[in-house]
């Protein structure tokens, strides 16, 4: 599996490397990216085997917020469906390996979530990632790892963990502090199997009765944003964990837009308001350069014309990616940066350095911006 498989080698300075679920897990958290949710009852063998969706590396399959309570038998059902199909695609050469995407599961509670394991077989592990665990919380936490550390156990293969931060007491100012480090506690203590800490948008903006227009982004809902402030304070600190960004809702995107007539830079584009693209797709770009602003690496997505812009933006100018080496590469002190532009102090800019490295070699080095809408086009 590889970002932007589908682009020529000549779009990059340095081409993204190749991942699977048994690459080292410091560098499969940056890795997820568009990382797309889908009810588990939907039949998702064939547009794995024709690659329907290009660009796809990492998808959900849903028990929880995407499937109806008295769906949940047959998504479980179908979810094995899945997993024994590719293993017999895989014996038959229909597919190989490295172009199954990362399968994880979202559980709909802890008891389900032991249920669905115990269905799983061993041949089944090669194909499984992670599960999510939703409304993740100091009270069913443990709960939820104590079950994953037996999984892997039994299986002696790898399955991550990837909690889902969206609860009401996250939400609520007073119980939001003690709840967030009651669960980073937990995470501590299972950290080998956290692959990646996502975040409810949607959970936190329905707390509040509000909910982002398509012109707005999940930082301009105040009440929210102090949400994914204080999730970034305590995970993200140290660089300790990666923290995906909440799922943007619209997608006004046609399969067959062409971005000729984008301008050269998408920053100053987007933030003076004219419609670049068109609203929809303009709102989820202003959302992901905030999100990158912030330190989130990685989306969940709703939409399969979602994953070009959020692998695309993830991508690394050769600029930044200069800087990062020089910052890496130099003792200690402040240095002028190889572009002249700006001061690299190297002490403060040294976690920050190790996180653009891990981005390229997920995502690539680019040329400069000019080269984002490029690899928008499929």
């Amino acid at each position: 599996m590889r970002h932007h498989a589908n682009q020529p080698a000549s779009k990059f300075v340095i081409e993204p490397e190749n991942f699977d679920k048994y690459t080292d897990r410091e560098m499969l958290r940056y890795c997820l990216g568009a990382t797309m949710y889908m009810p588990g009852t939907k039949d998702f063998l064939q547009p794995i085997l024709t690659k329907k969706y290009p660009g796809l590396t990492s998808m959900v399959m849903c028990f929880e917020d995407a499937c109806k309570e008295e769906l949940v038998p047959e998504a479980e059902q179908n979810v094995i469906s899945l997993l024994d199909a590719l293993n017999s695609e895989l014996a038959n050469g229909t597919i190989r390996y490295d172009e199954i995407p990362l399968i994880i599961f979202r559980v709909r509670n802890v008891e389900q979530f032991r249920h669905f394991s115990s269905m799983l077989r061993p041949e089944h592990i090669h194909l499984v990632t992670a599960f999510n665990f939703p409304k993740f919380n100091r009270e069913n936490g443990e709960a939820y790892f104590d079950h994953l550390e037996e999984l892997n156990q039994r299986f002696g293969e790898v399955i991550y963990g990837m909690p889902i931060l969206e609860s009401r007491e996250m939400a609520y100012l007073e119980t939001r502090i003690p709840e967030l480090m009651g669960v980073k506690e937990i995470l501590d203590n299972h950290k080998s199997l956290v692959l990646n800490v996502r975040v409810g948008g949607t959970d936190w903006s329905s707390v509040f009765g509000m909910r982002r227009g398509i012109n707005y982004t999940i930082y301009d809902i105040m009440t929210v944003a102090d949400c994914l402030k204080d999730v970034l304070n305590v995970f993200s600190r140290d660089n300790d964990y990666s923290v995906s960004g909440p799922v943007w809702e619209y997608f006004r995107a046609r399969k067959d837009m062409k971005f000729e007539e984008a301008p050269e830079s998408i920053n100053k584009s987007l933030f003076k308001q004219p419609t670049m693209i068109n609203d929809a797709v303009d709102g989820l770009l202003r959302e992901l350069l905030l999100d990158r602003a912030n330190g989130f690496i990685g989306k969940t997505i709703i939409h399969p014309t979602h994953i070009p812009y959020v692998n695309s933006m993830l991508s690394v100018t050769k600029e930044v990616y200069d800087d990062a080496l020089q910052v890496l590469g130099t003792s200690g002190g402040v240095i002028k940066s190889t572009s002249g532009n700006k001061m690299n102090e190297i002490g403060p800019h040294r976690c920050w350095a190790e996180k653009i490295v891990m981005r390229a070699k997920a995502y690539g080095v680019i040329a400069d911006e000019s080269k984002y809408k490029e690899l928008f086009e499929v």
